[in-house]
């Protein structure tokens, strides 16, 4: 039974600010209110008062703080804003009325128009209003209602709105209408189904009378229970109190911070990509120098100056970085590097894809240097020389001085220059996030230009860049000495290397067979393929594969992360229709598998395993490439956070770590040794497996109730499995409004009904509960921090960049005595 204060007004609920000693003491009561349950005072042990406290909890846990309006908004505050939009929405109306329609989004529900709408009916009906409009002063009264910060007044409103025909008594088939009012506000399609039937379960708690309904009296009487709590269990609270305090308060943040300590700690974070940039940069600056000095001093300058020693120091920067670019997307190279050498405690692999984008950035500049030197400034001084300053050129552009830029154009200096920078002004421009994501609101003709498939060809194009580029480095217009000539010296064991790897992958790919072996196609529009695991393949949790369906392109390779454990005789991955590609890879599984037998919702799937079946799309696979959440083994505690499919690592993880724990019962294997067979002593010698990871928080965030699904076998496994708690398991589902939210409530109540009586999340369908809206990080790190004051935490993260932005920067604001290692997904 929680402890929770009903009469909690809005202010206090207010996320607290970083820094302040206020801020503290909220997030330590916030945390306390939510993480430590009271315990029932002894001799309450009948089965009456058993159920009372298990109701009242839910209850309890459902409304309180229940609002309308986010906190902050209500009031006189928040009122101009709502006048605000009354005016824009009423502007094109004749009468000046805001209509039922335009009421949702007038005070700030535009995504929740059907539940404002009931709330629109109970204001009208308390107001004696009849009609579907509204002026603005009755809208001033509707919000005064909305935001009453008194939770009587709440209550009341949130039982009007069960109370279909205002009778003061609610129904088990009002109850339906409003839970399914509820979970089609909050997008929970499964719930909306069986609303009826859950219904009946929340009369059979808030009804043990068997009355047939409910008073807001009854409800009202049952949150204000005072709760029974043992004097130990405060004295706990209390002890957590101070140490979350004592933690807070002396932990500075990120604001909190001095220039020094910022500088400190992105220094320390940062380190392996600070010298490394520092390295390659410094290459880069001594290359220009040398060359720009060479130049000073040959006869060229005296014609064109300083303009052919900056064209000569940009090209020799161009030539070092085409053959530095291909490098970071060695994949095997890497990953060897990464598994079989310690270079990975100094040179930062997990931003090799980063770190090509910087050296594409830096050709694009060192091609706009030489090129603009060339057109703009060497190429006019020499047209304009005069014949004695021309006299010594004559050796390098012949006897007949250039008249115009045509002579330089029509060369094969000038031709294979323009075509270079063609092809890779197209590849760079499709690699951008907004044509490679599809982001670009263009005409139909022209989304070929965009998405995945248009970036992975026009990358391809180097392969001619790369030729074209042996060829200008050998037709130079001042250097003549083949040994001068060094282009092709600097690009000759990259690009070697590079098509080794090339090779490496089409080769393994067709000795590496794999047979699918099971199939499941979600309604969210993800595919789950379960695959043979090719003899000898040896990988780690976290890594990813690059996947080939000829039923889709002879070409095309896709990367996505092997969600089963490195124990498991078996492949998987989940893939996510997030492009063409992947898109037609799932409407080709799809017509193949089978609809579920019970004409339910659930996936389509297909097991292959039994029986010869001709018509599978044939696979191929290749890898396993080393990833960030491969590292998770190096650390005692760590932090794996997910967004959507975000989660594959993650679960990858999970999984191997439930194996590992089974492992952890023969950790010592002792084997009996002869150590003098005359007298027949012996001695045990032990071996000892070690295994690091001690502790794992798992966040997986997502906004569709069906992606729980996807998981659903896996979740159920961890909590079955992880007696010792090693793993704690934390589901959110952002479509449902937060805690305290009018709109989730009847959500919130039945999910806890649900869950006591038959063990089983009503959202989920798993055993762990879900919780709703977003979580609040900087907690979650608090909480983190006071539990392992002194430990190294791994962070892993896969989703979106924004969170990811965030995440990075509380692991650095918390990182003090204990240090966040963050790490994140690139591919």
């Amino acid at each position: 039974m929680m402890t929770i204060d009903v009469g909690t007004q809005p202010e206090e609920e207010k996320k607290p600010s970083h820094g302040s000693s206020t801020s503290g003491t909220k997030s330590a009561a916030e945390e306390l209110n939510h993480g430590f349950p009271s315990l029932s005072v002894s001799g309450q042990s009948s089965s009456t008062v058993r159920h009372l406290d298990r109701t009242k909890a839910a209850v309890t846990h459902a409304l309180k703080g229940l609002k309308f309006i986010k906190t902050g908004t209500g009031g006189a505050a928040g009122w101009p804003a709502v006048d605000k939009r009354f005016n824009a929405l009423t502007a094109s109306t004749t009468d000046g009325r805001l209509p039922l329609s335009s009421f949702g989004e007038c005070i700030g529900m535009k995504d929740s128009k059907e539940f404002a709408g009931e709330l629109f009916h109970v204001l009208a009906r308390r107001h004696s209003i009849t009609g579907d409009s509204i002026d603005k002063d009755q809208l001033k009264s509707f919000w005064e209602h909305i935001s009453d910060q008194s939770f009587d007044s709440r209550l009341q409103t949130f039982f009007d709105m069960m109370d279909k025909n205002a009778d003061g008594k609610v129904t088990e088939e009002e109850v339906g209408k409003i839970l399914g009012l509820s979970a089609s506000t909050n997008k929970l399609s499964n719930i909306q189904k069986r609303a009826n039937e859950y219904a009946a379960l929340i009369m059979e708690e808030l009804d043990p009378d068997k009355d047939g309904c409910i008073l807001v009296q009854d409800l009202k009487k049952l949150l204000l229970q005072e709760p029974n709590e043992s004097a130990s269990s405060v004295g706990d609270g209390t002890q957590k109190m101070g140490q979350l305090l004592s933690h807070k308060l002396n932990h500075p943040t990120g604001q909190e911070r001095s220039w020094y300590q910022k500088t400190k700690h992105f220094v320390m974070d940062n380190w392996p990509q600070i010298w490394v940039f520092t390295l390659w940069l410094g290459i880069l600056i001594g290359l220009f120098t040398y060359k720009f000095v060479q130049y000073r001093h040959k006869a060229a300058y005296e014609v064109m100056g300083y303009c052919v020693s900056t064209a000569k120091g940009a090209a020799e920067t161009i030539k070092f970085n085409m053959a530095l670019i291909l490098l970071p997307v060695c994949r095997n190279t890497i990953t060897w590097l990464r598994n079989k050498t310690k270079l990975g405690v100094v040179v930062p692999f997990d931003d090799n894809i980063n770190f090509h984008k910087v050296i594409a950035m830096a050709i694009a500049i060192g091609v706009a240097l030489h090129g603009g030197a060339h057109l703009t400034c060497d190429f006019p001084r020499l047209i304009h020389a005069t014949k004695e300053k021309y006299k010594p050129m004559e050796a390098y552009f012949g006897e007949e001085q250039p008249s115009n830029y045509w002579w330089f154009l029509k060369g094969v200096e000038g031709v294979t220059g323009i075509i270079m920078v063609v092809l890779m002004a197209i590849a760079f421009t499709l690699a951008t996030p907004s044509f490679r994501q599809n982001k670009l609101n263009l005409p139909v003709t022209l989304k070929k230009l965009t998405g995945f498939n248009a970036f992975w060809y026009s990358h391809h194009l180097f392969v001619i860049v790369y030729t074209l580029l042996i060829v200008h480095g050998v037709h130079l217009y001042l250097t003549k000495e083949w040994y001068n000539k060094t282009t092709w010296m600097y690009v000759a064991v990259p690009v070697a290397i590079y098509a080794c790897e090339r090779l490496i992958r089409a080769f393994r790919s067709t000795i590496r067979p794999v047979d699918i072996l099971k199939v499941a196609v979600y309604p969210e529009r993800l595919l789950t393929l379960r695959m043979s695991k090719p003899q000898g393949f040896n990988y780690r949790s976290g890594q990813y594969i690059f996947v080939k369906c000829s039923a889709v392109s002879h070409f095309e390779w896709h990367p996505f992360t092997i969600t089963s454990s490195p124990g498991e005789d078996y492949l998987s991955v989940h893939i996510r229709a997030l492009g063409d590609w992947t898109g037609r890879l799932i409407t080709v599984f799809s017509e193949i598998c089978q609809a579920p037998t019970d004409g339910g919702s659930g996936p389509r799937s297909m097991d292959f395993s039994r029986g010869n079946f001709p018509n599978i799309p044939k696979i191929l696979i290749d890898g396993p490439y080393g990833a960030p959440a491969q590292e998770y083994m190096n650390y005692d505690v760590v932090l794996l956070v997910g967004q959507g499919i975000g989660a594959t690592p993650m679960i990858s993880i999970v999984r191997d770590i439930i194996n590992n724990m089974e492992e952890e019962k023969d950790i010592q294997v002792r084997v009996e040794t002869p150590q003098n067979e005359d007298d027949g002593n012996r001695k045990n010698s032990t071996t000892v497996k070690t295994f690091k990871t001690k502790k794992a928080y798992y966040y997986w965030v997502t906004r569709e109730q069906g992606s729980f699904e996807w998981f659903k076998g896996i979740m159920n496994e961890v909590a079955e499995m992880d007696k010792k708690g090693v793993i704690e398991l934390h589901n959110y589902c952002t479509s449902v409004s937060e805690e305290g939210d009018a709109r989730s409530a009847l959500i919130t109540m039945l999910q806890s009904f649900h869950h006591n009586k038959e063990g089983v999340d009503v959202v989920s369908g798993t055993t762990v509960k879900s919780q709703f809206g977003r979580p609040n990080w900087k907690l979650v790190f608090e909480n983190i921090a006071l539990r392992h004051p002194h430990d190294r935490v791994g962070v892993f993260f896969c989703g979106d960049p924004r969170l990811c932005k965030e995440l990075q920067k509380l692991a650095s604001d918390f990182s003090g005595e204990i240090k966040f290692d963050f790490h994140k997904e690139n591919f």
